[in-house]
C-alpha cells in the first residue's frame, strides 16, 4: 500500500471519529448552550448561535430547593456505591473462590435478581418503607440502590477474581499472610481496573435513577432528576433552568469518570484481551 492511500485513510478514520464525536457530543453541547440563555432568547426561532451568556439559570436554580435535592443525590449515590462495594467485593471473591457444586448456578441466581424490572418492586419497597418509617429519607434511597447495585458488583468482579494467578495467593499463604492482608494487599490491587468501572456503573445507576426516587421520596429527600421535572408545569416550562438542572446533573458523572477513566478503559477492556 503507497504512503498516499496510507494518509488518505488516516484522514478518513479522524474524520469518521470527528463526525461521530459531534453526534455524541451535539444533544450535550446543545443543553449547556440553553443553561446560559434567557426563556426569550431560548425559544427564538431560528435559535441565535451568539448570545450575550447569563447565569441567571445556574443562580435561581441554586437559590431554590434544587441544591438540596442535588446534595440528596449526591448522598444517595456515593453512600449506596460505597456500601455495594464493600459488600459485593468480598462476595464476589469469595464466589471466584468456590470450588464446590452449584457455583455457577448461584451466580446465575445472583444475576436474575438484576434482571427484574425495578416496578416490580415498587410496592413492596413503598409498603415496607412506610411501616419502618424510611420513605422520603436519604437512608431509604440508599437501601433501594444497594439493593440493586449489589448483584451488579458481585457478577462484574466475580471475573476479574478469577483471572488472578492462583499462585501469588499460594506463595504469600507460605510466606506466612493472612487472608486479610493476600485480599487486601495482592488481589485488590490487580482487580482494581475491575472496581473502578464497576464504580462507575453503581453511581450512575443511583445518580440517574428517576423511578424509585419519585415514588419513595416527597420534599425532604427529593433528587436531583426529580426536581429538574418540577420546572415543568403548567404555567410554562422554564427552559434555562431545566438547561441548568441537566447540565448540573451531568456534572458529577463527568468528573468522576474522568477522575478514573484510565482504570474505567481498562476495566471494561479486561475481558475482551483476556487469553
Amino acid at each position: 500500500m503507497s504512503g498516499s492511500s496510507i494518509s488518505r485513510a488516516g484522514v478518513g478514520r479522524h474524520l469518521a471519529i470527528a463526525l461521530a464525536l459531534i453526534v455524541l457530543l451535539l444533544p450535550f453541547l446543545w443543553l449547556l448552550q440553553m443553561s446560559f440563555k434567557s426563556n426569550d432568547v431560548i425559544l427564538q426561532v431560528p435559535p441565535p448561535l451568539i448570545f450575550k451568556p447569563t447565569l441567571e439559570n445556574y443562580r435561581s436554580l441554586w437559590q431554590s430547593t434544587f441544591s438540596a435535592s442535588f446534595v440528596n443525590s449526591l448522598l444517595s449515590a456515593s453512600f449506596s456505591t460505597a456500601f455495594a462495594l464493600l459488600l459485593g467485593v468480598p462476595a464476589a471473591y469469595a464466589l471466584s473462590k468456590w470450588a464446590g457444586a452449584g457455583k455457577q448456578a448461584l451466580s446465575f441466581a445472583i444475576l436474575v435478581t438484576r434482571m427484574a424490572p425495578p416496578i416490580a418492586f415498587t410496592i413492596p419497597f413503598f409498603l415496607f418503607f412506610r411501616f419502618v418509617g424510611l420513605l422520603d429519607t436519604v437512608t431509604g434511597l440508599v437501601l433501594v440502590y444497594t439493593s440493586f447495585n449489589l448483584p451488579l458488583v458481585i457478577w462484574m468482579m466475580q471475573p476479574f477474581f478469577e483471572t488472578v494467578p492462583a499462585s501469588l495467593e499460594e506463595a504469600a499463604l507460605v510466606d506466612g499472610a493472612s487472608m486479610r492482608t493476600i485480599f487486601l494487599r495482592i488481589v485488590l490491587p490487580m482487580v482494581a481496573p475491575g472496581i473502578a468501572a464497576t464504580a462507575i456503573l453503581c453511581f450512575l445507576y443511583a445518580w440517574n435513577d428517576f423511578f424509585f426516587a419519585l415514588i419513595l421520596t416527597r420534599t425532604n429527600a427529593r433528587t436531583a432528576p426529580v426536581a429538574v421535572v418540577n420546572f415543568m408545569n403548567y404555567e410554562g416550562w422554564e427552559w434555562g433552568k431545566i438547561a441548568a438542572g441537566g447540565s448540573l446533573v451531568m456534572a458529577p458523572v463527568l468528573v468522576f469518570s474522568l477522575a478514573v477513566r484510565r482504570y474505567l478503559v481498562s476495566g471494561l477492556t479486561a475481558g475482551a484481551v483476556k487469553g
